[in-house]
């Protein structure tokens, strides 16, 4: 057996009002695991997100390979986890270490802009490193899908990225 994952998110935002109150209230997690290495590594950032997670729920910040490491332990089966991560690659990383999210699929909530990306939603901005890891989530059978909040209709991101000039890396 292994963690019986509750909601797959990508959002350079981690854990925060929305994800905190309304997304954990949908998918009724026992802990919220944000994963990353970059914030695993920042105290300041790790204490805060620990501080944010709603009553009743724990949250962790640990390293992707951290959660590759704990996905099959049965030390964590009781573990129903809202996964977080602030990047496709990270994403892309977890299932290329074994996590399975194919029944939850991948939900992208918001990712910021920075310089050389595009955005594809009003809320997602993809440079060509997000766009490749995104592809490579399709390509292990996940949906891909944009939805801020759970009663937001779930958008499909894959043809965004294509009408945007994205394709898919050949293999």
């Amino acid at each position: 057996m292994t963690m019986d994952v509750r909601l797959a998110r990508i959002d350079s935002r981690l854990l925060h009002g929305q994800v905190a109150t309304v997304w954990t209230k949908t998918v009724n997690p026992n802990r919220i695991l944000v994963v990353s290495d970059v914030v695993a590594h920042d105290p300041l950032r790790k204490t805060l997100i620990v501080q944010a997670a709603p009553p009743g729920v724990r949250a962790n910040v640990i390293t992707v390979d951290k959660m590759i490491a704990i996905y099959r332990n049965p030390l964590f089966d009781d573990v129903r986890p809202l996964v977080l991560t602030d990047t496709p690659q990270n994403m892309a990383r977890l299932v290329a270490g074994g996590l399975d999210f194919s029944a939850t699929g991948v939900d992208i909530g918001s990712l910021a802009y920075s310089a050389g990306m595009v955005m594809v939603t009003n809320a997602i901005a993809i440079g060509q490193a997000e766009a490749d890891a995104l592809y490579a989530l399709q390509a292990a059978g996940l949906r891909i899908f944009a939805q801020k909040v759970p009663t937001d209709k779930r958008v499909d991101v894959m043809p965004l990225l294509a009408k945007k000039g994205f394709e898919a890396p050949i293999n």
